[in-house]
């Protein structure tokens, strides 16, 4: 048995499965499905406030466009449990501006950010409080403003992300006692109301 198994490929979705996901709540099932782990309709359903009859549904549909499977190792008769299906997303956010499948793009993006930012802002309001030493000690938030090249940029970005990858191989699906969600949030981008400075090599 491999001690570190291999990490599914990323998946770029096409626009038939983009407009499959593009429903808000869809994209908090799919959110909460990977971070939390499988779960059942209704306890989905009690997580969001939401019917039964309406977490079946768009279950299904996630199901249908490939981005969750029934988990059959801990399903009954009664009920079904649905987890991820394993690997990462990419989205296209390169399509022409007002297009249907910009607006799909923009809302799955958009989404993703309010579920990435609501983690962060219950960590920064309550992990210090409810967290023992131990894990809020290990936890780290870091901000660095850099000027840099767009290449210096892309190779920052290709390293940070590679050392990522070493420790999503070894950890990924990993629910070991004492193990618990953890969530790394990576973002490195130019600030939108700045300009780069002329005379540069990279344009």
């Amino acid at each position: 048995m491999d001690e570190h198994p291999v990490v599914a490929p990323n998946r770029s979705i096409d626009m038939t499965s983009l407009k499959g996901l593009a429903h808000p709540l869809r994209v908090r099932i799919l959110d909460a499905l990977s971070t939390y782990g499988p779960n059942t309709s209704s306890g989905l359903a009690e997580r969001f406030g939401e019917s039964s009859g309406s977490m079946s549904y768009h279950l299904r549909q996630l199901e249908k466009h490939g981005f969750v499977r029934e988990d059959a190792s801990r399903g009954s008769s009664r009920e079904r449990w649905w987890e991820r299906v394993p690997g990462g997303i990419e989205v296209d956010s390169v399509y022409p501006p007002r297009s249907a499948e910009r607006a799909a793009s923009d809302l799955v993006q958009r989404e993703w950010q309010v579920t990435r930012d609501a983690l962060f802002n219950d960590f920064l309001m309550q992990g210090a409080d409810q967290l023992e030493p131990r894990w809020y000690e290990a936890s780290t938030i870091d901000t660095v403003n850099l000027r840099l090249t767009s290449s210096q940029l892309a190779a920052f970005v290709a390293e940070l992300q590679a050392v990522s990858d070493r420790f999503i191989q070894r950890y990924r699906n990993q629910p070991a006692p004492g193990t618990r969600p953890v969530q790394l949030q990576l973002n490195a981008f130019p600030v939108m109301d700045a300009e780069e400075i002329p005379g540069g090599t990279d344009s």
